[in-house]
């Protein structure tokens, strides 16, 4: 039946895979950390770990079959290209602090690294997370597009072109924090040295 996918209600799939693969994400990266701390199988964590970005694959993949089967574009599409965008900019920054986290707790690793509590290096801590919410943004614009030009049907696809238009709210909003941090900077703490992961530290890391 014309504006209907694969599973008979439209975006209903795609809600569903969006949540399951949210929900593989953890259990996937907890998996894989556990066997590499906790029970020494490092091989098998790799494994683990290496799987997690296949998750996107499967969302992508199933969000460009429903569509293809004859499903009108919903907002659950958009959310779908957004939750890429968002994996593909930050998937391995958020891997990254999990694995730093779990190493220090559980394996007696070094704290994870915090970024800078004030002055410029905060400043320019929070643009380069604007500037990857801008990145973010545009891939997910680049997935849509994408999706809008396979359909090539604008009476099926209007909600993702409203979507984009929508969407672009977040890094308008986003740029708040990075603009008052540069004009009001807030003081740097002046017991460095007392911080868990050394002055030195924390300077070199703030403007990574």
């Amino acid at each position: 039946m014309p504006g209907r996918g694969v599973t008979g209600d439209p975006g209903t799939m795609i809600l569903a895979i969006i949540i399951g693969c949210e929900i593989g994400f953890w259990v996937l990266l907890g998996l894989g950390l556990a066997s590499r701390y906790l029970w020494g199988m490092r091989r098998l964590s790799t494994v683990l770990l290496v799987s997690v970005p296949l998750l996107d694959v499967v969302l992508l993949t199933a969000a460009v079959i429903d569509m293809r089967g004859g499903a009108e574009a919903a907002w659950h599409h958009g959310l779908a290209a957004a939750y890429l965008g968002y994996s593909i900019v930050f998937g391995h920054r958020t891997v990254k602090w999990a694995d730093a986290t779990f190493a220090h707790r559980f394996a007696g690793g070094p704290a994870p690294w915090k970024p800078p509590a004030g002055g410029m290096a905060r400043a320019r801590y929070e643009w380069g997370i604007w500037l990857r919410i801008v990145i973010a943004y545009g891939i997910t614009c680049v997935l849509l597009s994408g999706l809008i030009r396979i359909v090539d049907d604008p009476s099926r696809t209007a909600a993702l072109t409203a979507f984009m238009g929508s969407l672009l709210k977040i890094p308008l909003i986003a740029v708040l924090w990075p603009v008052s941090y540069t004009l009001f900077p807030k003081k740097s703490p002046k017991e460095v040295p007392g911080d868990r992961d050394g002055g030195e530290k924390v300077t070199s890391d703030s403007s990574a």
